[in-house]
């Protein structure tokens, strides 16, 4: 049978609807349903009418059951307005929670697919509704993000700004974030003086303005909001302090290596070449299985030779090649053929070993660094002779302690800007070192430290007193730090005495990166937009 009968529900009623079956054809679970209420109310004027123009049948999409979708056949009526100056002359019925107006979907499967187009956007929510038996396509829920009504847009007492990229490195937008509630307000196209002004002229009743160092957003505030307190937001002041500081470390960066060791390398020196040239002479060995065997073969030749035979017949007796019986024969002792065989003088490395030896007592034990070092020395050979002789150096004169690296400029900047408590032993005890090394960088850490409980205690009614310090000291790089401080005074005097901040701006600075990655190439500022707004106002 095509049709299957599920159940009777022959003029049962619910909410206004009476169903009067429900099949399954093939794959699909219908819905047989009609309207039962008597009158209906005109959308345009308001007026109840009970005069029937006219039926027919709406099929409306719902939400899966056991898995097969669901559509319900819906028989309406169209009615006549009662009111002859309305400028409907006829109206549709409508079932509150069921129907809308030029829907083909039930209302209660349209908000469902409008959270998953807030949510998941265009292709992965696409999939999900597939999964659900619900399918649509993602141009679909892309149109149903744009139809979504605007937010209402309130005026907060307390405005966090801060710039976000549609498109890095050529298009900016701004986003305006309510820092007591943590939600975002607006997100503008731009980030121009005059569309940020002209967003705060017509939405008076800002405070406070919690923003970067931005020249632009600050000019903005002055202008749109004039009676608002600017607050720089701590984060970005410190990190400003931080590339300072930085500059000052690369002005003294020959000062970061440590110090050679000198004292070990001039009693270490020494032993090295004298003890690895050890027993390895100007002499040959005078046992070993090579010396052995070059002493035997020197003999029997020489014997042979003195009976008479020839150089061809004695290396068909002896089994050896022919030049080999005759460098023998031409040797008066065998001596002669074992000299320079073991010892150091025939050896490429040669030329090179009291750099070696140097670059040893002076910490520096790996092969390769080595081997790279002697190459731009234009050492002709290969990296394996380096790293036997390394080996032979390493089992000789080991190192008990392996040598420090020398801390790199980021290194040291992390050392000043970061909590002493943070810093490990080692951390610390080097940086002391530097300190001690570089009375400038010794300076700037004690501004640093200065700056930092000033800033920890919001205790910024003393930062002119900290300026005057800066500017009477001979720290070229933190006098630029403090003529910027200068620029924009108010608001960092606000940010270092205040609780407010931009934290809360960055963060959702963060979700609008997750958004534009889930959109791929359909995130223009209208969707983006109406998806931070609504996913952050809890309409999902």
């Amino acid at each position: 049978m095509g049709d299957v009968l599920l159940q009777d529900l022959w003029f049962h009623q619910v909410d206004g609807v009476l169903i009067e079956r429900v099949v399954v054809e093939g794959e699909l679970v219908v819905v047989r349903a009609r309207v039962s209420a008597e009158r209906a109310g005109c959308p345009a004027c308001g007026a109840v009418s009970s005069r029937v123009h006219s039926r027919y049948v709406r099929r409306l999409a719902d939400g899966a059951v056991g898995g097969r979708p669901v559509v319900i056949e819906l028989q309406v009526r169209r009615f006549r307005c009662r009111q002859r100056a309305c400028s409907q002359a006829t109206f549709a019925e409508q079932v509150n929670g069921l129907t809308f107006r030029h829907g083909r979907r039930s209302a209660g499967l349209q908000a469902v697919l409008e959270r998953l187009a807030v949510m998941l956007a265009g292709r992965a929510g696409a999939r999900l509704t597939h999964a659900l038996a619900a399918g649509v396509s993602r141009s679909t829920l892309l149109r149903l993000i744009r139809r979504l009504p605007d937010p209402e847009i309130h005026t907060p007492r307390v405005l966090g700004v801060d710039d976000f990229a549609l498109r890095k490195g050529h298009n900016y937008g701004t986003i305006l974030v309510d820092i007591e509630t943590r939600q975002p307000v607006d997100l503008l196209s731009d980030r121009t003086t005059a569309t940020v002004a002209r967003w705060l002229a017509e939405h008076p009743g800002v405070e406070v303005i919690c923003r970067d160092r931005s020249v632009a957003y600050a000019e903005a505030g002055r202008l749109g909001a004039p009676d608002a307190v600017h607050v720089a937001d701590r984060w970005h002041i410190w990190k400003n302090l931080a590339e300072a500081v930085e500059k000052a470390v690369v002005q003294h960066r020959a000062l970061l290596r440590e110090p050679e060791n000198t004292d070990r390398v001039r009693a270490v020196a020494p032993l090295l070449t004298g003890e690895l040239n050890a027993g390895s002479g100007p002499g040959p060995r005078q046992s070993g299985r090579l010396s052995d065997r070059v002493r035997e073969q020197h003999a029997a030749v020489h014997a042979l030779l003195e009976k008479g035979v020839g150089l061809r017949a004695v290396a068909d007796r002896l089994g050896l090649a022919r030049n080999t019986v005759r460098r023998l024969a031409h040797a008066d002792t065998a001596d002669e053929l074992l000299i320079g065989r073991w010892t150091g003088s025939t050896s490429i490395l040669d030329p090179y070993k009291p750099h070696l030896h140097q670059r040893w007592a002076e910490g520096c034990t790996v092969a390769r660094r080595l081997f790279e070092e002697l190459r731009e020395r234009g050492y002709p050979g290969g990296e394996s002779v380096v790293k036997k002789y390394v080996q032979r150096l390493r089992e000789a004169f080991p190192h008990d302690d392996p040598p420090r690296k020398n801390p790199s400029v980021r290194d040291v900047t992390g050392w000043l800007t970061r909590h002493p408590d943070s810093l490990d032993d080692d951390q610390t005890q080097r940086l002391k070192e530097i300190l001690a090394r570089c009375p400038e960088l010794a300076r700037t850490a004690e501004h640093v430290r200065a700056f930092a409980e000033l800033m920890n205690n919001r205790q910024g009614q003393h930062l002119g007193q900290w300026i005057e310090r800066v500017q009477a000291d001979d720290l070229p790089a933190l006098h630029s730090f403090v003529n910027g401080l200068g620029q924009d005074l108010d608001a960092v005097v606000a940010g270092l005495s205040l609780r407010y901040s931009s934290g809360a701006v960055e963060g959702h600075n963060n979700k609008i990166k997750m958004l534009k990655r889930q959109m791929f190439g359909r995130a223009n500022f209208d969707l983006l937009r109406k998806r931070v707004l609504l996913t952050a106002r809890g309409r999902l």
